[in-house]
């Protein structure tokens, strides 16, 4: 796809709409840029499990893509096919890890 600049959206438990801005390789690189800043703002409410629908809209042309969270988790668990989808799978795999470490970790317990 190549590097684009990205809306990416969802909405939360409680029907807040919540869209962020992001750089991106491809359409599941920018899923797993998006859930990591959803996932640490304390201004998201639970996004819910698998249903929870990711909108992603790609500018320059401008085309719009809708992934199901399940959808998205069940492709990065999946074994690559090629050596560049298995970089590209481990990448996001650290990508959405590290963030949700230093997530929990500076986060004070309730």
């Amino acid at each position: 796809m190549g590097l684009r600049t990205c809306k990416v959206s969802c909405c939360d438990l409680n029907g807040i709409e919540h869209i962020v801005e992001a750089t991106a390789d491809s359409l599941y690189e920018a899923v797993a840029q998006g859930l990591r800043v959803f996932r640490e703002n304390d201004w998201v409410n639970d996004l819910g499990g698998g249903n929870t629908t990711i909108s992603v809209v790609v500018k320059q042309p401008e085309v719009d893509h809708k992934v199901r969270v399940r959808d998205f988790e069940r492709w990065l668990e999946s074994q690559g096919r090629t050596p560049a989808e298995m970089s590209l799978k481990a990448r996001l795999r650290e990508l959405l890890d590290s963030r949700a470490t230093r997530s929990r970790v500076t986060r004070p317990e309730g």
